[in-house]
């Protein structure tokens, strides 16, 4: 998604939603990854790992209060939501390689169609792909799929969710909302 055309010269932040990924986890996929010894591509620090789940774009500033308060209302999963990734792959279209779960629990697909509904009275344009979770690993990666010395199996339990800005190739929290109790 990106919001319709902001007005020029207007204060703007690159937002999106996503899972975030214990720094144990980090540290456990940056060590996968090193084992793949990769030729091709540019590996995503592990600091930047994260599942996204509703890319926004450019933002004008002015709406991330209200984006906020609209996200703030949204009937969240009342429990950690919970998925292995457990499946690499590369994305031609986009040049990324990834991890993906080959199982997508449906509190993760009920988490991010909310999001979608309180971004769109915002002006937001609507998704017009399938979501499909993942986690970069490596971008403008122009390889097949690389030989693993052992299958991926990492498993998630997000907590909690939150709002990044993408400034200078570092992600920024911006607010964060819980998904239990």
């Amino acid at each position: 998604m990106a919001f319709v055309e902001r007005d020029k010269g207007q204060p703007f932040k690159r937002l999106f939603f996503a899972l975030t990924v214990s720094d144990a986890q980090r540290r456990a996929i940056a060590q996968w990854r090193r084992a793949l010894a990769l030729r091709s591509g540019k590996p995503v620090p592990a600091q930047n790992f994260h599942l996204t789940l509703l890319f926004l774009g450019d933002v004008d500033v002015a709406q991330v209060p209200a984006l906020c308060a609209a996200v703030d209302q949204l009937k969240r999963p009342e429990a950690p939501i919970r998925l292995v990734l457990d499946r690499l792959q590369v994305w031609h279209r986009a040049s990324v390689l990834v991890l993906e779960p080959q199982q997508t629990p449906p509190a993760l697909g009920q988490l991010v169609y909310a999001l979608q509904q309180a971004a769109l009275p915002l002006g937001v344009a609507e998704q017009t792909r399938e979501y499909r979770p993942h986690l970069t690993l490596s971008r403008d990666f122009r390889a097949q799929v690389p030989e693993s010395p052992s299958a991926p199996e990492f498993f998630l339990a997000a907590r909690s969710f939150v709002l990044y800005e993408s400034r200078k190739g570092a992600y920024w929290p911006l607010a964060e909302w819980p998904l239990e109790g």
